[in-house]
Formats: structure tokens, C-alpha cells, sequence
């Protein structure tokens, strides 16, 4: 009778540890812990994701939404020390090919038929890949164009021809600034970074005829085409920008933008579809575009860049984080947004199938123009004279994180009057010569 009673409590035991033993399979959870910048589109991906989570009741997303200067900080560190904070990584065509060389990324080379990765316009596929192979998907894609009000450009009697010089932004500029009515005539980047101020500053320098290293890395920053460049932006901001320009990145140049203070802005193509968004935009009746301005050199004036998402090869959630990016950076995605969010919302510049969208394209007006502008954007045959490195907005090498922050930080406090334009070069240009030799490029 003992023994049966021991029997007996024995099974029953084990049949509550194997039902609960099934009921923790079936609640187990895979967390996801995604890096992005705090970008409008990336704002409307975090919105969305309930969709993929709702498909995928197993994966579990965390966000952590960061300033483009700190997000750059923070997963630049992360995955140089295997630190393991992060399954999905906001990164841009800077770093996919150089990480990708490291070891650091996993690739996505078995990605599901369905996905159709030759849907992805080519610049931008080459640009994610390391050795024939993709290390990250696309998110979003651009380039740099001119923004401008109409209405303003119109009052005033002046027409912004398709290809605009810089002597002819300055121009403008400095009939369109009413300060007295926060009426700015050029809006730029000015805040730090090497992906803030010195994005857009590296295109003026390229079509001002300079770059930042000759043909054997030596640093080109001390001379008269960085000087012109330099000064240009500098007086150019004083007398027809807003106050505290210093501190403007994209995200606040483009709600100046937005919010009628700007006549013009020279930015990524990625702002036309919140420009022309009603519900963000104030001015979205009026918006015009043109292609980024040309100086002495008539390349090297448009950017290419790509926001994507890469997975660190040392996360352990390995394929339910390329699940989730296949599916942020697919037709379907685009789709979605398109439909509950506006088509003039759905992200730009990666798809071939976007482009041949018709409702896109009438929600779009500046879409076949922006497409473009990415195609002709030539991160080799960028600069006037000769260059070692890719790269359009930046040089491709690993060094240049540290050494495009360190210069956008040297530019800004010649923005701030903290220091002249001739100081700021030589600075910067001692500076860089130092990486350069450290890194052992130069002797």
C-alpha cells in the first residue's frame, strides 16, 4: 500500500514538472534588444513593430532610440569590445564594409527567396557589401538635394535654377533672411560630428576642389580649397543663418524647415517626404527641390549614405534578429507604411519596386528625382584631384570616425567664433596628420 502511494505521488510529480516544463516552452521568449537613431522614419519602424510582433509572438522587441552622435558612440563601442548590449544595429554605409572586414557582422547571404534582394538598388547594395557579400539591409537610402520655399523664392522675384551654384546660394540667401520675422535664408548642419557637421561640409570641400587625403593619405585639410570652403559656410551661416546654428544637426534643421523659418536647406534627400507631409510639415505647400549646389569642381556635391540594419556576429539571438530586419526592410514594410502611414511616409532609396510604385510616385513628386540623385552619386570619382579612399561625405577607413568627429569639433568652434578659420585648419590639420601616422599611413 506504501509503495503504490509512493508510486502514485511519484508520477504525479513528474507529470507537474513535464506540464510545467510545457508551459515554459511554450512562453519561452527571444528578446531583441535594437540600437537606432532617433530619425523620423526609424520613429515610424519602432510604431509598426508591434505588426512583426504580433507575427512573431516568440520574439520580444526592447528598444533603445539614441541621438545619431550617440547611437555612433555607443554601438561603435559595443561591438569593438563584444560587449553584447545589442542583437540589431542602426549603422550606416560607413561602417558595413569596414566592420564586415573585422569579423564583427553577420551576413546576409541566406536571405529567403521572397525577400529579393535584387530589388535593392545597386549603389546601395554595393555599398552594404564586404567580398561579394551583403553585412547589412537597407532601411532607407539617400543622397543630398536643395530644399527651397517657393512661396518665399516667389515674393522675392527669384527662381532657383535646377542646378544651382553656390554664388547663387549665397545670393539668395541674402535677400530671402529677415531675421526680424525668424526668416532664415539658409539652414545648415553645424552641430559636431562626423556625420553631422562634416557630412555635409565634405561635399563643399569636394566641389570647392579639395579632399580630405592626396593619393599617399596625406592630409589635405591646411589648404586654400578647405580654406575657401570653410570660410564660405562659416560667413555664409553668420550673416544669413539662425542663431545657435552650432547646435542644428539634421533632426533640428529639418523642424526649422518645417516650421517656416528656413528659405533654404541643403540636406538629405530622406527630409523631402516629411517636407511634403502635411501632418509634419507647415510649409508642405511649398516646398521646391533643386540638386545640391556646385562650386569649382561640378562632382562630389551629393552624398550617398544608407541607413541599414546589421547584426553583430556576437549576438546570440543571431536568427530572430536578421527575421526582424528582413522583415523592417522589406516590400511588405514599405507597404505597410505606405498604407497606414501615408505613401509620401513609406522609406525612400532603396527598392527598385518603390520607385515603380504609382501610388508612391503621386504621393512623391521629388521620388524619380531622389532616385537620381542616388544613382549618380560616385562614392570613387568624388574629388578633383586623385583620392585613396571611398567615400563620398566621409573616407572610408577606420580611422576617420575619430578623425571627422575631432574636425567637426574644431569647425563648430569656428562656427561659435571661438576661432578663426585659419586656426581651425591648422588645428585639424595637425590633428589628422597624427591619426594618420599613428595608424601608419604616412611616415
Amino acid at each position: 500500500m506504501t509503495k503504490r502511494l509512493l508510486a502514485g505521488t511519484h508520477l504525479a510529480g513528474l507529470a507537474v514538472t513535464a506540464l510545467l516544463a510545457g508551459t515554459a516552452a511554450a512562453h519561452a521568449e527571444t528578446d531583441l534588444t535594437i540600437a537606432t537613431v532617433n530619425n523620423g522614419d526609424m520613429v515610424v519602424m519602432q510604431k509598426l513593430s508591434s505588426e512583426f510582433e504580433k507575427a512573431h509572438p516568440d520574439i520580444k522587441l526592447k528598444w533603445v532610440v539614441l541621438e545619431e552622435n550617440v547611437l555612433r558612440q555607443r554601438v561603435t563601442t559595443d561591438i569593438a569590445t563584444k560587449g553584447g548590449q545589442f542583437d540589431v544595429l542602426t549603422i550606416g554605409t560607413y561602417e558595413v564594409p569596414i566592420w564586415a572586414k573585422q569579423g564583427w557582422l553577420a551576413s546576409f547571404d541566406d536571405t529567403p527567396a521572397d525577400y529579393d534582394v535584387s530589388d535593392i538598388l545597386e549603389p546601395v547594395r554595393q555599398g552594404l557589401s564586404y567580398n561579394g557579400k551583403l553585412y547589412a539591409l537597407p532601411f532607407y537610402a539617400e543622397s543630398s538635394m536643395t530644399y527651397y520655399r517657393t512661396d518665399l523664392f516667389k515674393q522675392a522675384g527669384l527662381t532657383m535654377p535646377d542646378k544651382p551654384t553656390y554664388d547663387q546660394v549665397k545670393e539668395f540667401a541674402d535677400k530671402l533672411t529677415d531675421k526680424s520675422k525668424e526668416q532664415y535664408g539658409i539652414c545648415l548642419r553645424g552641430k559636431a560630428g562626423w556625420g553631422e557637421n562634416m557630412a555635409y561640409l565634405s561635399t563643399l570641400v569636394n566641389t570647392f576642389g579639395g579632399q580630405w587625403f592626396d593619393e599617399k593619405w596625406n592630409p589635405k585639410i591646411d589648404s586654400p580649397e578647405w580654406k575657401k570652403a570653410l570660410t564660405f559656410y562659416v560667413n555664409l551661416l553668420k550673416t544669413d543663418g539662425p542663431p545657435g546654428a552650432s547646435s542644428n544637426g539634421f533632426n533640428e534643421n529639418l523642424a526649422l524647415f518645417a516650421n517656416g523659418h528656413c528659405a533654404m536647406w541643403i540636406d538629405a534627400t530622406v527630409a523631402a517626404g516629411m517636407l511634403y507631409d502635411k501632418s509634419k510639415s507647415k510649409v508642405a505647400d511649398s516646398v521646391g527641390f533643386a540638386q545640391a549646389p556646385v562650386a569649382d569642381w561640378p562632382k562630389g556635391s551629393n552624398w550617398l549614405w544608407s541607413w541599414t540594419l546589421g547584426v553583430p556576429a556576437s549576438s546570440k539571438n543571431v536568427a530572430a534578429a536578421k527575421q526582424f530586419i528582413e522583415w523592417a526592410t522589406s516590400k511588405e514594410y514599405i507597404n505597410l507604411v505606405g498604407q497606414s502611414q501615408g505613401w509620401v511616409a513609406a522609406p525612400p532609396g532603396t527598392r527598385i519596386s518603390t520607385y515603380s510604385n504609382e501610388d508612391y510616385k503621386k504621393a512623391a513628386p521629388f521620388a524619380d528625382f531622389v532616385l537620381e540623385a542616388i544613382k549618380s552619386a560616385d562614392p570613387v570619382h568624388t574629388t578633383r584631384d586623385p583620392k585613396p579612399y571611398v567615400g563620398v561625405q566621409f573616407a572610408g577607413i577606420p580611422e576617420f570616425q575619430a578623425i571627422g568627429t575631432q574636425v567637426g569639433q574644431l569647425v563648430a568652434a569656428a562656427l561659435t567664433g571661438q576661432s578663426t578659420v585659419d586656426q581651425t585648419l591648422k588645428t585639424a590639420q595637425s590633428s589628422t596628420e597624427r591619426v594618420m601616422k599613428k595608424a601608419g599611413y604616412i611616415k
